[in-house]
């Protein structure tokens, strides 16, 4: 199929794996959406999330079925924030354009000296990275940092669109009454502040490969003592994290997002961010609330499992805490006296000015 004929005006988005809608190419679907009608605009997506697609109304096609092998292959443009599975050759004339999913804290691709992950080797990990990113026409940059960085992890050969990230571009532009529609669609009471909890997953801590383990390292009793009657927590765990929490006695006080499908609302309803090595937190560092790094396992991350880009413990946007009674005391000392983070705007987010998506569109559309 692939050496049939381009569909030159058809464009197929994915994302996490066709598991969302969300990220940056929701961003840039919604854009092109509205500003290049003459353009067929189709997601290509898992099975599992067929009713989230045709509940918003997104026009989409069901990955591995005949339709979408008789579609897919002859899409002019694929726009993606994952890697593709290895099997999938991308035809001569196709533009794929790789979004990835965000600014890189932890080692990535053939950066990682030891790979920790169930399935596969080292050497056998870099490879088929590699052979992934030989695909890639465009790969889209959300700062000069990350440019440096993902060209070389990713071994990346092709075009870098240092645009900043288009799923921002709603931080940069959100209104109180965007904030209010958001806690009223999410049940949360107007009259309570906002904690979301954002992990990231560990390599070594899992099920099978793609399916993570993870376990709360602080305790929800403890907090709803402490803080419950003032602030609600969002508990949004990692798309490769396969646990099913059960917060139900915990009712109207800790609220399970993890499958909600964009981060991006969870960020504008906080007003306060709790996180470890997730990149999450270069996005909300934009809209200068307050951050806290639960980091308890610190030392193994670092040096054993990924290793970071930046010195973390000095570069990052608020307090680092390894238990939970310091966890608990950053919370009250951000509560007292919330921080800003010029600085590591300035670096890191200088881009993100609410026109993200239209840079990205017009570089791989021209």
């Amino acid at each position: 199929m692939g050496h049939t004929p381009r569909r030159e005006k058809l464009v197929m988005f994915e994302s996490f794996h066709a598991k969302q809608y969300s990220d940056n190419p929701r961003a840039i679907y919604e854009y092109m959406k509205e500003h290049h009608k003459d353009y067929e605009l189709l997601w290509s997506i898992d099975k599992s999330v067929e009713g989230v697609f045709k509940e918003l109304n997104v026009p989409h096609v069901v990955r591995y079925t005949w339709d979408w092998f008789k579609t897919f292959p002859r899409a002019k443009y694929w726009v993606n924030n994952c890697r593709l599975p290895g099997w999938i050759p991308k035809p001569e004339n196709t533009v794929y354009v790789q979004t990835w999913h965000g600014t890189p804290l932890k080692k990535l691709g053939v950066d990682i000296e030891e790979v920790h992950m169930p399935g596969t080797e080292t050497e056998l990990y870099k490879k088929n990275f590699i052979a992934e990113t030989r695909k890639w026409d465009y790969l889209v940059s959300p700062n000069p940092y990350a440019t440096k960085i993902l060209t070389r992890a990713f071994d990346f050969k092709g075009t870098v669109i240092e645009s900043g990230y288009p799923r921002n571009d709603v931080l940069s532009l959100a209104s109180e009454s965007i904030i209010s529609n958001l806690k009223e669609k999410l049940g949360i009471p107007v009259d309570k502040k906002v904690m979301l909890y954002a992990p990231t997953w560990r390599d070594d801590e899992f099920y099978k490969r793609g399916q993570y383990k993870f376990q709360f390292q602080f305790d929800l009793h403890e907090w709803q003592r402490e803080f419950g009657d003032e602030w609600v927590l969002l508990s949004r765990m990692h798309y490769l994290v396969v646990e099913n929490f059960d917060f139900s006695e915990y009712e109207g006080l800790v609220y399970d997002v993890s499958s909600y499908p964009d981060i991006r609302d969870l960020y504008l309803v906080s007003d306060m961010m709790i996180t470890d090595y997730s990149s999450v937190f270069f996005d909300y560092a934009i809209l200068d609330r307050p951050v806290i790094f639960f980091m308890y396992d610190l030392e193994k991350y670092r040096d054993t499992l990924r290793g970071f880009y930046i010195d973390i413990e000095h570069e990052a946007p608020g307090p680092i805490a390894q238990t939970k009674e310091e966890l608990f005391q950053a919370i009250r000392d951000l509560i007292q006296s919330p921080p800003r983070s010029n600085a590591f705007k300035a670096k890191f987010s200088s881009l993100e000015d609410g026109h993200a998506t239209e840079r990205v569109v017009q570089a791989f559309l021209k």
